[in-house]
């Protein structure tokens, strides 16, 4: 059970978005929670959490990429006691799988195919960190979305 109040924040905002439709005021939720955490200086749990829920949220795919290389970065600074503390029950290592399927469709986006299957490859290859779980099978999903996309015709 997540016990940090600003994943909590975070995790209204990913509501909004994802079962309420409303994508501008999760965005807008998000950019205030940011301030509050000081940007990317934060606490790299906050950070990472928040610049992947933004990336989501954004309109332009350049920002969005901006977002998912700042949820890589601070991700990179993760402890597993850091994690744990938050009540977060997934392993550092469990992030990545979603760090790099969406960084993998960014660059894809952006035409940049070499790099989007670079980031679909590392994604694969940390997909062993995940349990059987819904999220799990969310995850594989999109692997097997943007793997397909990328496949040589």
């Amino acid at each position: 059970m997540i016990t940090d109040a600003t994943l909590a924040r975070i995790g209204q905002g990913v509501e909004l978005h994802h079962h309420r439709g409303r994508r501008a005021d999760a965005r807008d939720l998000f950019a205030r929670i940011w301030d509050e955490i000081g940007g990317e200086q934060g606490d790299p749990l906050h950070v990472c959490v928040l610049a992947h829920a933004m990336a989501d949220v954004q309109d332009d795919v350049r920002q969005e990429l901006v977002w998912d290389q700042r949820a890589l970065a601070a991700a990179d600074l993760l402890t597993e006691d850091r994690v744990a503390r938050a009540g977060v029950t997934l392993p550092v290592a469990g992030l990545y799988p979603s760090l790099h399927l969406n960084l993998g469709e960014c660059y894809r986006k952006l035409g940049d195919l070499d790099l989007a299957r670079e980031h679909l490859r590392r994604a694969e290859a940390g997909i062993g960190a995940l349990g059987d779980d819904e999220y799990a099978q969310l995850i594989k999903g999109g692997l097997e979305r943007l793997a397909r996309l990328l496949a040589p015709e």
